[in-house]
């Protein structure tokens, strides 16, 4: 696996799933971007690079060696995928504030949230045994437009809970630019009468940027991508990076955990992730458990734009990255535990390996 840094070189529109370019319709920017805005980049920026022809691509008759076809991908995947800064050299992740961290007041403080066991003779819809429980002293508004330090999620990761200093404010990465749009006659080919709609433009700060993990492939060091909508330019940048990260052992001794989503989730069953039954049962790839509570943030629609086939993805609902599972009983070999964590959330078979190429289902184990 190798880490890089994707370095904007102009404004980016990272559009979501909603729909504009109606008279008077707004197209907002979504941060971070889904994992296949990445994915897809750098797929094309490879077949551009290794002379593939595209329309024999599409059709699946000429195969990449580390991309694969449309339909059968090879062993090129996204691992990770998020904002990131570069500190004197040294590339940094920037995570949003994951959905068991609660930041409040006008000089944020983090609270946890935390499973409590629901007293007797209260009823309520919450099919786990344990409800995610937010406990203050004192009521305060929730502060928003705050993201996570690497050094922060370190100590999320091994169950500290981060301070005030590893916070970072939405303002100190980026600025909205605000973009008026024109909407086109197709058959007279010129602008068309009351059609113009607004977009926003993200315009990063110096040294801010995404950094991506990938494996099966060797990615050239300073290539330029096609990133976002309208194909602005990006440059791709190889770069040292260590994660943190708690170790196997250690969540194994303990018997019990969390799972962090890092990246979205395409789950069948809704919220539950795979191999979890209804009763809270959980067993994926020889990891055993039970999931007592679960704090999931609304559900989001991921589609995208299918290249090679020349139309819209099929829209799924998915599980926004930082939504937080809380497993007991947990019984699995230190091994297993890190096979799932490089596995992704996925079943065992019979899954969408496009999908998984592209860093969806991504998590991180953290310390209960």
């Amino acid at each position: 696996m190798s880490w890089h840094f994707i370095e904007p070189v102009d404004v980016l529109f990272l559009r979501g799933n909603k729909l504009f370019g109606d008279p008077g319709s707004y197209g907002e920017s979504q941060i971070p971007p889904w994992p296949s805005v990445a994915a897809g980049a750098i797929r094309a920026g490879l077949l551009a690079r290794d002379g593939i022809d595209l329309q024999r691509f599409a059709r699946g008759e000429e195969k990449h060696p580390a991309i694969g076809t449309p339909a059968q991908p090879g062993p090129f995947r996204v691992t990770d995928f998020g904002l990131a800064r570069r500190v004197d050299g040294r590339m940094e992740r920037i995570r949003p504030l994951p959905s068991d961290l609660i930041a409040s007041g006008e000089e944020p403080t983090i609270t946890r949230v935390a499973p409590q066991s629901v007293a007797e003779g209260i009823e309520s819809s919450f099919p786990l045994d344990c409800l995610p429980v937010l406990t203050q002293a004192e009521r305060a508004k929730p502060a928003g437009g705050y993201w996570l330090s690497d050094g922060g999620w370190g100590r999320y990761l091994a169950g500290e809970t981060p301070t005030r200093e590893d916070l970072i404010e939405t303002g100190a990465l980026w600025q909205a630019d605000e973009r008026v749009g024109v909407g086109l006659d197709p058959n007279l080919r010129r602008a068309d009468d009351g059609k113009l709609f607004s977009i926003q433009g993200v315009d990063f700060r110096e040294e801010i940027g995404f950094a991506v993990a990938v494996d099966g492939a060797e990615l050239p060091d300073g290539e330029l991508l096609r990133f976002g909508g309208d194909g602005r330019g990006a440059r791709l940048l190889a770069a040292e990076y260590e994660p943190p990260a708690v170790s196997p052992e250690a969540i194994a001794e303990a018997g019990r955990a969390r799972i962090v989503l890092t990246t979205p989730g395409l789950f069948p069953d809704g919220w539950r992730l795979p191999g979890m039954a209804e009763d809270g049962r959980f067993e994926l790839r020889g990891v055993r458990g039970r999931i007592v509570a679960a704090a999931v943030s609304r559900a989001e629609v991921v589609s995208g734009w299918d290249l090679a086939r020349w139309r819209p993805k099929t829209a799924q609902r998915a599980v926004p990255a930082g939504s937080v599972y809380w497993i007991e009983e947990l019984r699995a070999t230190p091994e297993r535990l890190g096979k799932l964590a490089d596995h992704g959330l996925w079943p065992a078979e019979g899954y969408d390996a496009r999908r998984r190429a592209e860093g969806f289902n991504r998590f991180e184990w953290g310390m209960w």
